[in-house]
């Protein structure tokens, strides 16, 4: 019979570390990186009982030079809100002094203590969207003030039961921290490391993170344990092969055999070996068994609380579970300590938690039920965190009670605080198995649909329309409708269900006028807002609503959200209806003056601002607003709206001209979204990718993402499917059917004249036909088509739509004015952001000016061209200039261009930042941008400076900005 000794506990904590040199090396080589001032991720990974802890603690303790933060995952925490992140940081700031705690938090501490301290958790909250990315933003700074005083080991054991929200924190921090002294060490069970769960495979993968299988130990591994455990006694190899074969070399197993041999008498010899028993998992679990029915009924009762309510408990605690008294439960632990199954140290834990599973194995489904309802009820009437109480509702499964519904919602606000939208959805789903009237119930439901709106849309819009069936207060009813529409803007796929919204939010506006209090004015105005969303959305829903005229709300004020928002629409339906753009901007700046942080309060307010923004050419003030919003959001589990705001920086890129870094941003909304089966806008990634794949001559592949949507057939018309149709007629244009082209973009305007959109910047399909018209020589059709749009740019105003418009018309138009209105679009084109549309003028006007045979102008034209499009990434329009400017007598280089002015904006950004010294992860940090957008543009920029790397960076940017500087433009 194999036991448990009395002076050694089941983890063998007084026995030495054996059979591990190959990992201890690799751990001593991964904590010298570490040293060197680098971030690194290292996990251990074996069966349970393999010794994963042990080798790590026996580790960090031979290594003084770390300061160490451990926390020990359990799975009753896995839905606690950043359970694990508390475990790690609390006792270290309850250790330092009010001086040095608040030296440490500095900047950041109502952040921190959200996360970590719970009496900070009934506070007012800041704006919404703040909450997650201000703790992880101020956990971050905790950890690289901690790091700077000394390197710091975050050990986290028992990794696959940990919460989601510390795993999120983790995985933010490994990202952006490769410059801080900082070693993340986690161990894990093999069988049930979460595989399937996105955030634990990027804490993990081998890009990220150095992973050591923990091997059972070999015979000789084996053979230096019998050698402690008998001394000088030289044992048998026999012996030794034995008792690995009984065991397969699993440490555990291993010891708790050993010493029950010596206490039967066994000596480590060869005529012994047949006494060994096999030793499995089974084995221990039947005498831990046999040894809890030895126990007294206190010591059996003392065991249950234990294996239910967790370690460390109070022993106030669990004498109110086991319902006798202190004394009663410390005479139990004595009982459990005497037989091996509790740790020696005075610790109320189990000496390993093999003992925590063989007590719960022995409890019927009903009893382990019954067990987690009571401990729920304990904990609640002990005044234990609601969280904690939690936990044992969900293991408990029904438990019914007035105090369940108020603790169910009270750790979901938390949870939501803290920034952990998963676990709050976990409580409130939990929550609507109570008995609820039909009113709780809906504000439950509301509840559960905001918090699923942070990363799930789909349970949201499920959630949230079940509540608007029930709410009969209009400030909740709106409430609902604005995470209803907000939810339906990140779904993926066709929103069907619009115009059902529309008429919910249209009855809601009919009972409120615009005249009646603040409160109901503010709530006709939010109304409003979404109807405007709706409209634009969806224009079949709801029809074009009429553009407004300038002057007709000059004198409206901007002092409330509702406010802001009202201008903010009629800002976009004025860029939409191509009213000038000094007027839009007015209206734009006045509703974006202190634009607060994002809320589904205020829904769609940033949006139409983004929206407006992007059209009105103000691509820098777009780009701030991007940043903001990024940084507001980042790490806070709200994928859908991460995957959006990648998808608005690939727009402003591909707008820029920057064809490489909207490819790039393009790939890592796709890449964040491949993490979660999710992609709002899915439609309008594929139109931007096609976009820029034509700009590189990559037919085929934007083919291949074309043919995976459907044209024909639609009963309903985003937004996003005029601009999609002009994508894929440039499509089949470039594959030589300019009368598909043509039907394409046809069609496209009729859908924009029915949506009201008659803006050339939003629109314009008129320039993109003249090209295919051209091509089947039906030059009356293009030169009508082209100057028609450059009528409506003209007086839209904004000039890349004019310089558009006058290259299209350039190009329709022969003889000298063809040649002033392409020269006019090189001049207007020339002070926008429009780099890619300007190269494109000056292909053309280089090309007029050619068949003039006024080659010293072409080549002027055409070289400054080619210098654009080479920093563009736009290798069509490279070589066709390139071509041009060798007909026109000029010398092509080999790249078109060289030194730091063929650099893109983006590569000279991010070029910059590495000539500093700043790593590829504080750059994307610095930028907010992904690591793949930093490495791409990076590897542009060394091709184009030819260097072969970082080292040489710093003096290659250096000597071509002064030879930019120093050299003007020469013709050959």
């Amino acid at each position: 019979m194999v036991t448990f000794g009395h002076s050694r506990d089941a983890c063998g904590d007084d026995w030495p570390l054996v059979g591990r040199e190959r990992e201890l090396a690799a751990l001593d080589a991964v904590a010298a990186e570490v040293r060197s001032g680098r971030s690194r991720v290292v996990q251990l990974e074996g069966a349970a009982g393999v010794g994963k802890s042990v080798l790590l603690s026996t580790w960090w303790e031979r290594n003084k030079q770390f300061r160490v933060l451990r926390a020990r995952c359990h799975p009753l925490e896995r839905e606690f809100a950043f359970g694990a992140v508390r475990q790690l940081f609390r006792p270290l700031l309850a250790a330092v002094s009010e001086t040095d705690r608040a030296r440490l938090l500095e900047g950041s501490a109502a952040a921190t203590l959200r996360a970590l301290d719970d009496a900070a958790a009934p506070e007012p909250l800041p704006e919404a969207a703040n909450v997650t990315a201000s703790t992880l933003r101020g956990l971050d700074a905790l950890v690289s003030r901690l790091s700077r005083r000394q390197p710091l080991l975050l050990a986290v054991d028992a990794l696959q039961w940990i919460d989601q929200p510390s795993l999120r924190w983790l995985v933010h921090f490994a990202g952006r921290a490769d410059s801080s002294p900082v070693l993340i060490a986690v161990t894990a069970r093999s069988a049930e490391v979460r595989r399937l769960d996105p955030l634990h495979a990027e804490l993990v993968r081998p890009a990220n993170c150095h992973t050591l299988v923990v091997e059972p130990l070999d015979i000789g591994g084996v053979g230096q344990l019998v050698r402690t455990l008998w001394g000088a006694e030289e044992p048998d190899d026999a012996f030794c092969a034995a008792a690995h074969a009984a065991t397969g070399g699993h440490p555990l197993f291993v010891r708790a055999l050993l010493h029950q041999a010596q206490r039967s008498g066994v000596r480590p010899t060869a005529p012994f070996r047949d006494r060994i028993p096999t030793v499995m998992l089974s084995t221990l679990a039947g005498e831990i068994s046999h040894r809890l029915c030895q126990a007294s009924g206190e010591a059996v009762e003392l065991a249950r609380a234990l294996a239910l309510l967790g370690d460390r408990k109070p022993p106030e605690l669990l004498a109110a579970y086991c319902g006798t008294g202190r004394a009663v439960v410390l005479s139990a632990a004595q009982d459990l300590r005497s037989l091996g199954l509790l740790r020696a140290d005075g610790d109320l834990r189990f000496t390993h938690l093999v003992v925590r599973d063989t007590v719960l194995a022995m409890l019927s489904p009903e009893e382990l039920g019954a067990g987690h309802a009571r401990a729920a009820q304990v904990s609640c009437l002990s005044g234990r965190p609601d969280e904690e109480v939690a936990a044992h509702l969900l293991a408990a499964g029904p438990v019914h009670g007035s105090w369940v519904l108020p603790v169910l919602r009270r750790a979901a606000g938390q949870a939501l605080h803290r920034g952990a939208p998963e676990t709050a959805v976990t409580y409130l789903r939990s929550a609507l198995h109570q008995p609820l009237d039909d009113a709780e119930r809906a504000r439950v439901l509301l509840e559960l649909g905001t918090a699923a709106s942070h990363y799930d849309a789909a349970l949201a819009i499920s959630c949230v329309t079940g509540a608007l069936e029930e709410l009969t207060d209009e400030t909740a009813r709106s409430d609902a409708l604005g995470v209803l529409a907000y939810s339906l803007l990140l779904s993926r796929g066709s929103r069907t269900d619009l115009s059902n919204v529309d008429r919910k939010i249209a009855a809601l506006c009919d009972r409120r006028t615009a005249d009646s209090g603040t409160a109901d004015r503010e709530l006709a105005l939010r109304m409003g807002a979404l109807r405007a969303w709706m409209e634009f959305e969806r224009p079949s829903a709801t029809g074009p609503a009429p553009a407004p005229s300038p002057g007709t709300d000059d004198d409206q004020a901007d002092r409330t959200a509702g406010e802001r928002q009202l201008l903010a629409i009629r800002a976009f339906r004025a860029l939409r209806a191509g009213l000038p753009a000094p007027y839009v901007a007015g209206l734009i700046e006045r509703a974006s003056v202190t634009l607060p942080a994002f809320s589904h309060d205020l829904f769609p307010l940033h949006y139409f601002v983004a929206q407006t923004l992007l059209y009105l050419d103000e691509l820098d003030t777009a780009d701030q607003l991007n940043r903001h919003l990024t940084r507001e959001i980042s790490g806070r589990g709200m994928e859908l709206l991460v995957s959006s705001l990648m998808l608005y920086q690939a727009g402003l890129a591909l707008r820029r001209g920057n064809i490489t870094e909207a490819l790039a941003a393009a790939q890592s909304a796709v890449d964040q979204a491949s993490s979660t089966g999710r992609l709002p806008y899915a439609l309008t990634l594929d139109t931007l990718r096609i976009d820029a794949l034509l700009a590189q001559g990559r037919t085929e592949a934007a083919d291949r993402i074309a043919g995976t949507h459907a044209v024909a057939g639609q009963a309903e018309v985003a937004w996003e499917r005029p601009r999609f149709l002009m994508s894929l007629a440039a499509l089949r244009i470039a594959q030589g059917n300019p009368r598909a082209g043509l039907s394409l973009l046809r069609e496209c305007g009729h859908h924009c004249e029915a949506a009201g959109t008659i803006s050339p910047a939003m629109a314009p399909w008129r320039s993109r036909s003249v090209a295919a018209h051209l091509a089947l020589g039906e030059t009356a059709s293009a030169r009508t088509l082209a100057e028609q749009e450059l009528d409506l740019a003209r007086r839209c105003r904004i000039p890349r739509a004019l310089g558009v418009a006058l290259r299209a018309t350039g190009l329709a138009t022969s003889g000298p004015r063809g040649l002033d209105l392409l020269a006019e679009a090189v001049d207007v084109l020339g002070s926008t952001p429009a780099r890619l549309e300007l190269a494109r003028a000056l292909d053309e006007f280089g090309a007029a000016l050619l068949h003039r045979d006024d080659k010293r102008g072409a080549r002027s034209a055409l070289r400054r061209g080619l210098e654009l499009a080479v920093g563009c990434g736009a290798t069509v329009l490279t070589a066709r200039l390139q071509e041009r400017l060798h007909l026109a007598g000029g010398r092509v280089g080999r790249a078109g261009g060289a030194g730091a002015g063929a650099l893109t904006a983006g590569e000279e950004r991010v070029g910059t930042l590495a000539a500093q010294g700043y790593s590829n992860k504080q750059i994307a940090e610095l930028l907010v941008v992904s690591l793949r957008t930093v490495e791409t543009h990076l590897t542009g920029a060394y091709r184009k400076l030819g260097i072969a790397g970082r080292p040489h960076l710093a003096a290659a940017m250096a000597a071509a900005d002064r030879s930019r500087r120093g050299s003007g433009t020469t013709d050959s």
